[in-house]
């Protein structure tokens, strides 16, 4: 099968990073075909810049369809357009936020997750009020690095990562740690054994996700809000989303 990962941002170092991730925990027979659009923001920090990408994330979604491939992952931490790419796509589509925070809810009775910056919290937050799943998490804290950081070596980005998951874990009595950005995928090993508790990467959760619902033979429902659009003119750089 193949699963195409969409790096909603325009940063190409951070989808090699992400498409990485994402072999690594690959079963064998799937392949990952990571992308990002050519047009948007460098980096997703807040509301503005998750509304800006949606366009040209939705413009991937539609060639993987095309294409055939078996599933989509959103490797935004922000799960940035999910709905509008949930209602696009015939197959499986899953964000790399809401995969983490499964994922922690079964390995754990309490997590915290660690992101970039402070203005991706109420982001979060409100993801978490709607999966269902705010209770279960200790609390969001910023380890305030902006996402580019990461991709700089030499940055001090890690060691303020793991300041805050040894605060979260002492302070906010977190059992596991989810992390906040896509950007951090190949963090989560070296943290983990670190710390000695486990650290989710929401990328390897969402692409494991996705093969596993692709492995069950289920799709994307289509009677409700995930209704695939109704034919209409769309205008401008948006010409063709009405003509499927």
């Amino acid at each position: 099968m193949e699963i195409l990962v969409v790096n909603p941002n325009t940063t190409a170092g951070m989808t090699a990073k992400i498409a990485a991730a994402a072999a690594a925990v690959a079963a064998p027979g799937t392949r990952v075909t990571a992308v990002n659009p050519e047009t948007g923001p460098a980096s997703i920090e807040g509301w503005v810049d998750g509304a800006l990408a949606v366009p040209a994330l939705l413009r991937e979604i539609a060639r993987g369809e095309a294409r055939g491939v078996a599933g989509h992952v959103i490797a935004c931490f922000d799960d940035t357009g999910l709905d509008a790419a949930r209602s696009l796509a015939a197959v499986p589509v899953v964000g790399i936020g809401e995969a983490a925070f499964h994922v922690a809810s079964l390995l754990a009775g309490r997590f915290a997750v660690v992101t970039t910056l402070g203005r991706s919290i109420p982001v979060i937050e409100a993801n978490l009020q709607r999966y269902g799943l705010a209770s279960r998490c200790a609390r969001v804290r910023a380890a305030e690095i902006p996402v580019l950081e990461l991709e700089r070596p030499g940055s001090e980005a890690e060691a303020r990562i793991s300041a805050e998951i040894a605060a979260a874990l002492e302070g906010d009595r977190a059992e596991a740690i989810v992390l906040g950005c896509a950007g951090m995928a190949d963090l989560a090993t070296r943290l983990s054994a670190r710390h000695g508790v486990p650290v989710v990467d929401g990328v390897a959760a969402a692409v494991t996700l996705v093969e596993a619902l692709a492995r069950l033979g289920l799709r994307t429902a289509k009677t409700g809000g995930y209704a695939s659009p109704r034919p209409k003119p769309y205008a401008g750089g948006m010409t063709g989303f009405g003509t499927r």
